[in-house]
């Protein structure tokens, strides 16, 4: 309600069972809070937002402002109102260290979204924890120009940075689409020339194929001799059918490790490869040669866990896809033991496209083998098969075998 402001009546106020407010006569805008205690007061300034929302802003304690100085302040904030300036000071932007935001908000967003959502968290914890303290908004391209410039004097290869800051620069990108962070701070970065990388494709020699195999048939063994028990199985574990598997279809790693036994027809030799656990997110049905249909059924003969529902290769640590930790330590075993050197896990898919190419098969079916959604990521391998490109020239021959074109040119002038 309106009031009659002086230093007199202001101080004979009384306090009351709830706070009430009192506008003053004189000037509009101001208003008088009046708390549950005598020193419970407060001047106010009341003005419209740009929403037209009623909002107050506080001048000060009423023992502090005397009623013309209180009146003077509320005069001055409806100016500021008229002309557009902002009333109330903004508070401070909270700031969000990047180990917070990506531990508590992007972390658990990844894993329950990505498909790569390991393999992203292992990249950024192994290469940024260092600034993981530091405010995001205190970092910039140019401390990440740094990391990178170490990197690449300590040997990384250009390919390996790059996919490295593309993992962080998604983390971040995210945040500022759903407005958890209000820039990213490698924006502007930028992708270093892979002068390095010309897309080296890497398969096994025959010589190496034969030891992997020899190796991997040593391995189990060893593991049959040290636990001493007998062999009344196709495999002793999971790694032999893996690899093979591997070799044999090409299936990318986190794709076969996904695989349900609902997802191997037998009967038309298929493997279907489901959208939820693909690269592309897209349904393809595989065909499997003999040798991994043997592969598969022998390992399913012997799987305690064999029903559709259940993996192909359950984790040993509960059946739970993605934890494999102990793949990498036997992987790495027996590559030292076939003296196999610059192989990965990956390379397995280069090595089935790079011996189809090598075959004869023509690259577009090998692209539908891969799933590559563009034939241009299968064009890596078009090298190995350089008898393509004879055989699309030797098209426009016009003499029989044997019939030297060289010959008649010579007659066909000599007779002119």
């Amino acid at each position: 309600m309106k009031f009659h402001m002086t230093q007199t009546s202001i101080a004979t106020l009384k306090p009351k069972d709830k706070p009430y407010w009192l506008t003053d006569d004189d000037c509009k805008n101001l208003r008088l809070y009046v708390g549950t205690s005598d020193k419970a007061k407060a001047w106010y300034a009341r003005y419209r937002d740009e929403y037209g929302k009623s909002q107050t802003v506080k001048l000060g304690p009423a023992d502090a402002l005397t009623v013309a100085q209180a009146r003077e302040m509320a005069r001055k904030v409806a100016v500021r109102v008229s002309q557009g300036e902002p009333v109330k000071k903004e508070k401070p932007a909270e700031v969000l260290a990047l180990g917070a935001y990506l531990n508590d908000i992007y972390f658990p967003y990844a894993r329950r979204s990505l498909k790569s959502a390991d393999e992203t968290i292992r990249k950024i914890t192994a290469n940024f924890t260092p600034y993981f303290s530091k405010p995001i908004n205190g970092l910039s391209p140019v401390v990440f120009e740094k990391w990178r410039n170490t990197r690449m004097a300590d040997g990384a290869k250009t390919a390996t940075v790059n996919k490295i800051l593309s993992a962080l620069t998604a983390a971040l990108n995210w945040g500022v689409k759903k407005r958890h962070i209000p820039e990213n701070p490698l924006r502007g970065l930028g992708k270093e020339p892979e002068k390095d990388s010309t897309h080296i494709v890497r398969y096994l020699s025959p010589d190496e194929r034969e030891r992997l195999e020899n190796a991997l048939i040593e391995r189990e063994g060893n593991l049959l001799d040290e636990t001493e028990s007998a062999k009344e199985n196709e495999f002793f574990d999971y790694l032999r059918p893996a690899v093979l598997l591997s070799l044999n279809t090409g299936i990318r790693r986190n794709t076969l490790f996904s695989l349900l036994w609902g997802d191997v027809d037998f009967t038309t030799q298929t493997v279907c490869l489901r959208g939820e656990i693909a690269k592309n997110s897209k349904t393809a049905r595989i065909p499997i040669n003999d040798d991994a249909a043997d592969v598969l059924m022998a390992w399913r003969e012997q799987s305690i866990q064999s029903d559709d529902s259940d993996l192909v290769f359950p984790s040993k640590t509960g059946g739970k896809v993605g934890n494999f930790q102990h793949v990498w330590r036997a992987w790495g075993e027996v590559l030292k033991m076939a003296q196999i050197d610059n192989f990965r896990w990956h390379d397995m898919r280069h090595d089935f496209a790079s011996q189809l190419v090598m075959k004869g098969v023509d690259l577009n079916v090998v692209r539908e083998l891969l799933c590559h959604s563009d034939i241009k990521m299968t064009m890596r391998y078009a090298h190995l098969a350089p008898e393509f490109k004879l055989n699309a020239v030797q098209v426009l021959n016009r003499r029989t075998k044997g019939d030297k074109v060289i010959g008649r040119i010579r007659k066909v002038v000599g007779d002119e």
